[in-house]
């Protein structure tokens, strides 16, 4: 138990007033703990919104100690500006946290190193993240560091004025050089996601496509998202009957291969968007060294 007189003039949240008191402790650490009333103010249960004023008495029960950075993540940083970080993320690590997920995510690793982020948007459990990467694909990622870049780029992703290119292996030899698949998406009645005819409901989804290499029983790509659907790539990909490698989800048994890949064969590889001067910014990303080994496998 630990006691802690609030003895400020002005009124604080107080997630953010323990965030800041506890460096080592994230606001969505503190937020979590108080949602489970490990935290009383007055000795009363409070919610993360609460204001502390001049005289409140806080009693923490459990201090919920920040996650371990597991497997020691480093998350290579590609550019930095006073408005943005450009990052490349590892395969294996989840952007921000979600309901009954308790591990380290991208945003704990950069708020070690960036902490006035934790602030920044329009949720405290995603501060600065205005798209994500699943968690088994690797690549670009932008993240605000200012309020302003962060409406900025959101308002980007929305109106599809960036520009997101992929680097994939499929399973089965393309023979058109160029594609686009226009499927909707939506949510089937047992919860997951599908693709679905535009004749069917569902959300508009596009995505274009370049052939870099046909193999015997694989196709190499560069894929370009026109919208951002959660998980189009791979449900695009599956519907048109070539789903994308280390896909466990939507892969059928028959087009298993001997191939040994703890991830999927997709990763961002290009991105790009416009800054606050209205300038255009483009980043590229080489293709990770276990997915080259998985080409050099297959040649």
């Amino acid at each position: 138990m630990k006691n802690i007189k609030y003895n400020l003039d002005k009124k604080t949240r107080i997630d953010k007033y323990l965030s800041a008191t506890f460096p080592d402790i994230s606001r969505t650490v503190w937020q979590k703990t108080i949602k489970n009333s490990e935290i009383l103010v007055n000795n009363a249960k409070i919610s993360s919104h609460y204001a502390l004023t001049n005289g409140d008495s806080i009693s923490i029960n459990l201090i919920q100690k920040e996650k371990p950075i597991a497997r020691d993540w480093q998350i290579p940083i590609i550019a930095e500006t006073d408005d943005y970080l450009v990052v490349d993320k590892p395969a294996g690590i989840v952007v921000h946290p979600a309901k009954n997920f308790d591990d380290t995510t991208l945003i704990d690793v950069i708020l070690k190193s960036h902490p006035r982020i934790k602030e920044i948007g329009d949720d405290t459990a995603r501060p600065g993240i205005v798209h994500r990467l699943d968690k088994n694909v690797s690549g670009l990622m932008v993240i605000a560091k200012t309020e302003q870049m962060f409406f900025a780029l959101k308002e980007q992703f929305k109106t599809r004025t960036t520009k997101k290119i992929y680097l994939g292996l499929v399973h089965g030899k393309i023979n058109d050089d160029y594609g686009k698949i226009d499927f909707n998406i939506a949510r089937s009645e047992d919860g997951k996601m599908v693709a679905r005819p535009k004749t069917q409901e569902g959300k508009e989804a596009l995505t274009e496509y370049e052939v870099i290499k046909k193999y015997t029983n694989f196709s190499y790509l560069k894929i370009n998202i026109k919208t951002g659907r959660t998980h189009q790539i791979r449900l695009h990909f599956h519907a048109l009957g070539f789903p994308v490698v280390g896909e466990k989800l939507h892969l059928q048994k028959k087009l298993k291969s001997n191939l040994k890949l703890d991830r999927i064969f997709l990763h961002a590889h290009i991105l790009g968007f416009y800054d606050l001067e209205n300038k255009w910014q483009e980043f590229n990303s080489a293709l990770p060294p276990e997915l080259k080994k998985i080409l050099d496998k297959i040649k």
